[in-house]
């Protein structure tokens, strides 16, 4: 599959079936994170691949309001996302930016994103699930003190086919040279 097919044609899977998804599987969806872009190279990521269903179930409940709760507990795999503090957006062991400890965020989303589209390429289904207690599912995965648990996605092969919702126009988001200039 293209690249540019694979963004378009994605979806949010919120329903899966129970066929398992192999370890080789797995191992490619994450390789294609791995090589997500990173502030200078850092590589903060790490990944916690969920296929106990108890564990799953106890990820679910730190969901909050959050309509892929089924899917954590019902999905064959859940790929938690977690990251090295201070490190990515660090120059010397000091914020580099005003967005002080903030980088992870993008570092991990860029890698969560590959994930997501190479699954896609797979024929297996994601959904980007940030709407949990962090501290809650760290404690449940023994993440250790200097990093946080940032991202998770049910991974499976979908039981559904969600419509294609709609997209805004270039011209609403698209500006010239200054905020403003169409």
């Amino acid at each position: 599959m293209e690249v540019l097919e694979a963004i378009r044609t994605r979806r949010s899977i919120r329903r899966y079936k129970a066929t398992p998804v192999d370890d080789r599987t797995i191992e490619l969806v994450l390789e294609a994170a791995r090589w997500a872009p990173s502030w200078a190279n850092t590589q903060c990521w790490r990944f916690i691949v969920v296929r106990d269903s108890s564990i799953k179930s106890e990820l679910a409940s730190a969901l909050v309001d959050n309509p892929a709760t089924d899917a954590i507990r019902n999905a064959p795999v859940v790929i938690v996302a977690c990251a090295e503090l201070e490190k990515s957006g660090y120059r010397g062991g000091k914020p580099a930016t005003d967005k002080g400890d903030y980088w992870f965020m993008f570092d991990v989303a860029l890698a969560m994103q590959n994930l997501a589209l190479a699954a896609h390429s797979l024929g297996l289904g994601t959904v980007h699930i940030g709407g949990f207690n962090a501290k809650q599912a760290a404690s449940i995965l023994k993440v250790p003190p200097g990093f946080c648990v940032v991202s998770m996605t049910p991974l499976g092969y979908p039981d559904q086919e969600p419509e294609i919702r709609p997209r805004k126009e270039l011209s609403e988001i698209i500006f010239q040279n200054k905020y403003g200039n169409r």
